[in-house]
């Protein structure tokens, strides 16, 4: 898991995405992430506004959008 780099669609204030951050910590402190606040870009906006938090994989480009739990969670990092 430790390889896997992941891109997280963000926003401010929102409740979710800390809850999505809480879960990624949890399950895998050592995965490295960049936070992204979809308000940063238009193109962000209209690709992820409606649907932060996710969650993107750099290396297979597979996106995991909220709701999701610890175990769907594990299974996309693996």
């Amino acid at each position: 898991m430790s390889n896997v780099a992941l891109l997280f669609y963000t926003g401010k204030n929102c409740c979710l995405c800390d809850d999505a951050q809480a879960i990624l910590h949890h399950v895998a402190p050592e995965v490295e992430y960049t936070k992204l606040d979809v308000r940063s870009s238009t193109e962000l906006y209209h690709l992820y506004g409606a649907r932060i938090p996710v969650l993107k994989r750099q290396d297979t480009e597979q996106e995991l959008g909220w709701p999701f739990g610890e175990q769907q969670l594990r299974e996309f990092l693996s």
